[in-house]
């Protein structure tokens, strides 16, 4: 890798979810999952609008420590999930601490791992957001929340 660069996902680009494609097309550059593990400090994860998408609103210390996985990417990549995510005009990318709980090969970190991660928080929100129920782990399948449609361009979600 070129530039290397630490990620946490949180949402549709995790494993087994419905942007999954985007992380592993080598097209976008390259990403190395490197484990999984949950935020060190709390924060508010939503599914919000008629597309359920997930958000991890930018408010420190409401929610849950948000469970998710990190990546090694590299600049390419970086590039590519900036523009995915609308950084910074809709989501902004923050550094945050990740506590690793597992390694690549699901062998548990005891004690965890501290990782410097980039995340994709939304800064701006309305604050109805913090009325919806806070989520610990995002699944598109979850019966908590209306289904992700992958077809909704965030540029145009005008509810949030």
């Amino acid at each position: 890798m070129s530039g290397s660069h630490i990620i946490f996902s949180y949402g549709t680009l995790k494993q087994g979810e419905r942007n999954e494609y985007v992380m592993k097309d080598p097209n976008n550059g390259t990403a190395t999952f490197v484990g999984r593990g949950c935020t060190a400090k709390k924060y508010p994860l939503v599914v919000a609008s008629q597309y359920g998408i997930p958000f991890l609103l930018l408010l420190e210390g409401q929610g849950s420590q948000v469970l998710g996985e990190v990546y090694e990417v590299d600049d390419s990549m970086l590039a590519f999930l900036d523009a995915f995510e609308s950084h910074p005009d809709f989501y902004r990318r923050e550094v945050a601490t990740v506590l690793m709980t597992q390694d690549k090969n699901g062998e548990k970190l005891d004690p965890p791992q501290t990782k410097e991660c980039w995340i994709y928080f939304l800064p701006k929100y309305k604050p109805e957001m913090l009325e919806l129920q806070f989520l610990e782990n995002y699944t598109s399948e979850s019966k908590d929340h209306v289904p992700y449609d992958e077809s909704e361009d965030v540029h145009c979600l005008d509810d949030l």
